[in-house]
């Protein structure tokens, strides 16, 4: 639907504890709901222009922090993620992957989840993590 009354008020959500996006993009974006996280990159937020660590497991970690502070900066938690999207660069390194994210989901419902090798991904990174989460869940709204 283009234009008119939707019912849903869209609201771009950001905050200075994930890296600032890299493009002409919000964060995050709340519908009803929804929330859809941006993809997130293996960046300090107090540094962003320094480089990502070589292991894919420290860059998911790194990732996941940064998608964990835009999904809290919205009100909601990590238990509310109900799907994401990891991009690597090498699928080779899955298992580094697969292990910082079982951490990080660990004591929750983990979410769907799909994974895609891809040739590259901005600033040179291994790794990048969207999601969506779901308000509702926790009575948010």
């Amino acid at each position: 639907m283009s234009g008119g009354d939707s019912g849903s008020q869209k609201t771009a959500i950001s905050t200075d504890l994930a890296p600032a996006a890299v493009g002409p993009y919000s964060q995050a974006i709340r519908v009803g709901d929804l929330l859809f996280v941006s993809g997130q990159l293996p960046l300090d937020p107090a540094a962003p222009g320094d480089p990502a660590p070589d292991s894919f497991g420290r860059q998911t970690e790194m990732a996941l922090s940064n998608l964990r502070a835009v999904v809290e900066a919205s009100g909601l938690g990590v238990d509310d993620i109900a799907r994401t999207t990891i991009y690597v660069t090498d699928l080779s390194r899955f298992d580094e992957v697969n292990q910082a994210y079982a951490s990080f989901f660990s004591g929750v419902v983990p979410p769907a989840r799909c994974t895609v090798e891809v040739a590259a991904l901005p600033k040179n990174v291994g790794v990048e993590i969207d999601a969506i989460a779901y308000a509702a869940a926790v009575g948010v709204g």
